[in-house]
């Protein structure tokens, strides 16, 4: 102890991590002049504007879904106004939630979410009854109509012969302390579930521009067909398009083909690897980078097939990375374009396992590539 008694004095580490700011040419591009003239991306646009118009649900499926969402909504209104008429749980109210309410459903996928807040404790018993209540009322109003209900981790699912409602459990913020894993669903679900509500109050205030949307729907589009990124959560994929458009010096929305060569750009420089500073998670305290959750090995299989993606794109390859032309794996064969010749990204990540004198060793895979470790 030193100075009179004021306590111990302890030595600080100023060493912090300090996440470094991925390569963007949209925040560089003074740097870097042009010596060419400006692309000519008319056709690519184009292209992009096609396949946004093949992914949009058609009138009949969003008709169908909205139907089935405002009946379902109904009914929980009328547990919500009338909680005697339901013993098992009461009901907080009810809130329509992810892609379909952001507006970027992709076509043949007719799925809406509908988060069900309880203002009691969320016992599997209640949320079984809550079901049954549930496609009683439903099946009441329905008539003929042959409306079914598949119970899951989350809740269940309500659904007819062209739409499903997958409606979502949670419970009110201060019941999540009082929640025990015998009794109760999942915390982590309730936390999960209660996440969607913030992420759509979000993207409603703030990523309401359609190239953003349109930008959302061709992504996910990427993801259903390239297994490299699959790692891209719905949430991931907001955040990201929102940046590809609006994150720029000028703060004004990005023409959607400008959008989308940036955002695979983002991917292939590194932004959801582990030392990047990666996108902030707005809807988070503290508001930690939102990619901390991916695993070190579909970062790294993420970034790779973001590489493999940009060079074909830089090539002219938009069409088969659209799938508009062909049906070529562009991210896992050798393509050539012209002269140039486009060979998949290889991984760098191995996985570190524990050796037999305690430390660590890295993993053998025959047929893999020999890697550095993050």
């Amino acid at each position: 102890m030193r100075g009179g008694g004021r306590g111990p004095r302890f030595s600080v580490d100023r060493r912090q991590f300090q996440p470094h700011v991925p390569f963007d040419m949209a925040h560089s591009e003074s740097s870097f002049p042009r010596v060419t003239e400006e692309l000519d991306d008319k056709a690519f646009s184009e292209a992009l504007v096609k396949r946004n118009q093949d992914l949009t649900p058609s009138a009949a499926e969003q008709t169908s879904i909205t139907a089935l969402v405002t009946k379902l909504q109904g009914v929980i209104d009328g547990l919500v106004v009338a909680p005697d008429t339901f013993e098992a749980a009461v009901v907080e109210e009810a809130r329509t939630v992810g892609s379909y309410k952001k507006g970027t459903m992709v076509t043949g996928r007719n799925v809406a979410d509908l988060v069900i807040i309880l203002r009691t404790l969320p016992t599997c018993e209640a949320v079984d009854a809550l079901g049954k209540k549930v496609i009683a009322d439903i099946k009441t109003q329905s008539g003929k109509e042959h409306i079914s209900i598949i119970p899951h981790d989350k809740g269940f699912n309500i659904s007819n012969a062209e739409a499903t409602v997958k409606c979502l459990i949670a419970t009110v913020p201060m019941n999540i302390q009082k929640l025990e894993p015998q009794l109760h669903m999942p915390a982590k679900t309730m936390t999960d579930n209660l996440a969607a509500i913030r992420h759509v109050r979000w993207f409603e205030e703030n990523a309401g521009h359609v190239s953003i949307k349109v930008l959302i729907r061709l992504v996910k589009d990427l993801r259903n067909r390239y297994t490299g990124l699959h790692s891209l959560t719905p949430w991931l994929i907001d955040l990201l398009a929102h940046h590809a458009i609006m994150s720029n010096p000028t703060r004004t929305p990005l023409p959607i083909n400008q959008a989308f060569r940036r955002l695979l750009s983002l991917l292939s420089s590194g932004i959801f690897l582990p030392g990047s500073i990666g996108i902030l998670d707005p809807c988070e305290i503290g508001n930690g980078r939102a990619h901390v959750q991916i695993p070190l090995e579909q970062m790294d299989i993420l970034c790779m097939t973001g590489q493999t993606l940009t060079r074909v794109l830089s090539h002219g390859g938009y069409k088969q990375i659209l799938q508009l032309e062909g049906q070529t794996d562009v991210v896992n064969q050798v393509t050539q374009w012209g002269s140039v010749i486009v060979a998949p990204s290889q991984p760098i990540y191995e996985k570190l396992l524990p050796s037999s004198n305690g430390g660590t060793a890295l993993q053998s895979m025959e047929g893999q590539q020999q890697a550095v470790v993050y």
